[in-house]
């Protein structure tokens, strides 16, 4: 369909050059005041006659401007384009199925003004609203601001839109998502725009946990961002028996931000560096070089990557399409406010979590929820708390106010020849409780001066109870801490020739323990038969314990 332009031209002067000259047949047109659409921005626009095609005014300001002129014009044209300004054509103007459009695009001429052709013209109708977007005004809404800020290249995959189906799918999964993120959304915006990275990296923990900090790989990839424990040390997030900061909010959406931003400056791309995050940065560039020896494009579709990874960016861009646009899909996001939902206060030294939500006059299962970095009941050593943002105040208050002891459990050492059973008998509580607390496995040896930590009142274990679930499970091996003697086994390959005095040496413990057979107290050997060359045998450290580094990103 053929789209005609009744076009009023005013005085030349208002343009830099003359007024047109009318083609024959053409009819005299003159402006009425308030109809110029593109006044003072259309300059050069006589070539445009009656008659004109859209391609063909397209083509005329390209070639007396450039194409950004004219795809504005354009735009700004069928912006105006609106039942009340259609109207039928004059018989003799066009072909039955040709809309004709009456619009003036110069500047009024009230003096030598005539009247127009019959037809409606712009100034008798009610002009058509413009949508604009200020982006100087802070959104109240905080998905509107992530919208905002998207500013990565779209990913056109089959696999995008099959991922997208999925979530559309299953809505209730996207709901419950949705749900957990309403209290580190905010936070992780807030960090994403200081760096001035795009937004859509906020939906990137969807991808990887579901937004459940808790979240634990079968490679051990933890917290919301899922960093493995190699990974984790890098970014230098502590990893002990008392707190794992993979899984604190604050310290790990600094750490993942740091390396996301490391890995794009050292491609210049955010699909390679979101496949870097999944798969390593070395996995990456080693693709890239295989496919530049090949004479291969070496962007994000063409490489050669495992089929998580070739999975993994197509989420996040089902994720941005479902945001971007939640109406065309028939969703409805629920808002989020665009203000702190958390803020972070330093405590005083060890306290108890149950006492701090107490404090902050917060639910336990919320409070754990926003500090889910705390592997055991007490938040040990100086460290902070994240506190709703509307209950920082009454925390304070109620802190300094507080005159009890802030903890309410205790070490206790394991005496020779005790059995947990025994201890947890003596403190009223049940022996797979104890070993829950403590991060034990039911199987787990253990040694003479092993410190446990243990209830120093009945009501400690109350109010602690409904976090106990969440405690870390022995799986998650985390390095011993200092004041903690828990022992771990350590595999050492004998080599040919090796005898366990060596072995004993290297381990630093005493060459009885590394001998076949031998039982000293606390010190555990796996196996009663002499190991052979390459084979392995098991002693027990007291030290920290070693964790592989292999550079994995696995997805939870």
């Amino acid at each position: 369909m053929r789209v005609l332009f009744r076009a009023s031209w005013g005085a030349g002067a208002d343009y830099g050059t003359e007024p047109p000259q009318r083609p024959p047949g053409a009819s005299a047109y003159r402006a009425r005041p308030g109809d110029g659409l593109l006044q003072g921005s259309a300059a050069g626009l006589t070539g445009i006659e009656r008659g004109d095609s859209i391609r063909r005014c397209y083509n005329q300001v390209a070639h007396m401007y450039d194409k950004k002129s004219a795809l504005l014009f354009l735009v700004a044209l069928l912006g105006s384009l609106n039942a009340p300004l259609l109207h039928a054509a004059d018989p003799g103007d066009a072909e039955p199925d040709t809309i004709a459009v009456q619009q003036s695009i110069a500047s009024p001429d009230p003096v030598t003004a005539a009247p127009a052709e019959p037809g409606l013209g712009l100034s008798e109708l009610p002009r058509p609203a413009v949508p604009t977007l200020d982006l100087t005004a802070e959104p109240t809404d905080l998905w509107e601001r992530i919208r905002n800020g998207f500013a990565m290249p779209d990913l056109m995959s089959p696999l995008v839109m099959q991922h997208q189906a999925g979530y559309l799918n299953r809505p209730q999964n996207l709901v419950r998502v949705i749900q957990r993120s309403r209290r580190y959304l905010h936070h992780i915006v807030e960090e994403i725009e200081k760096r001035g990275m795009p937004t859509e990296l906020a939906l990137l923990p969807i991808v990887e946990s579901a937004f459940n900090p808790m979240a634990l790989s079968r490679a051990r990839a933890s917290g919301l961002w899922q960093f493995i424990p190699s990974t984790g040390r890098v970014y230098q997030l502590r990893q002990n028996w008392w707190i794992d900061e993979r899984r604190d909010i604050v310290a790990s959406t600094a750490a993942a931000l740091d390396y996301l931003q490391t890995i794009y400056e050292m491609h210049g791309d955010w699909h390679l560096a979101l496949a870097s995050y999944n798969w390593g940065e070395g996995a990456v560039a080693r693709a890239i070089e295989k496919n530049e020896a090949r004479g291969l494009p070496t962007d994000y579709s063409s490489l050669s990557m495992p089929a998580e990874t070739r999975n993994y960016v197509p989420k996040l861009q089902a994720l941005k399409n479902i945001v971007a646009r939640p109406q065309l899909f028939g969703l409805e996001l629920e808002s989020i406010p665009n203000r702190p939902y958390f803020a972070t206060v330093e405590k005083p030294g060890d306290m108890d979590l149950a006492l701090a939500a107490r404090l902050a006059e917060t639910p336990l299962d919320e409070f754990r929820a926003l500090n889910p970095g705390y592997n055991r009941p007490i938040a040990s050593g100086q460290a902070r708390l994240a506190v709703p943002a509307d209950k920082v105040e009454t925390f304070l208050s109620n802190l300094e106010s507080h005159d009890k002891p802030l903890v309410s459990w205790r070490s206790y050492a394991l005496r020779k020849g005790e059995k947990i059973e025994a201890v947890a008998t003596r403190f009223d509580i049940s022996a797979a409780k104890l070993r829950q607390i403590n991060g034990l496995a039911p199987r787990a040896k253990l040694v003479p001066g092993q410190t446990l930590l243990v209830p120093a009142t009945r009501e400690a274990l109350l109010v602690s109870e409904p976090m106990l679930d969440d405690l870390p499970s022995p799986e998650a091996n985390y390095e011993v801490a200092a004041d903690s003697r828990t022992p771990s086994r350590v595999h050492v390959r004998i080599a040919k020739g090796g005898k366990s005095t060596k072995v004993a040496t290297k381990r630093n413990v005493k060459p009885v323990a590394a001998k076949a057979g031998a039982k000293p107290p606390g010190k555990k050997v796996v196996g009663t038969k002499r190991p052979s060359p390459g084979k392995t045998a098991a002693v027990a450290s007291q030290g920290p314990r070693k964790v592989a580094s292999r550079r994995v990103r696995p997805t939870a």
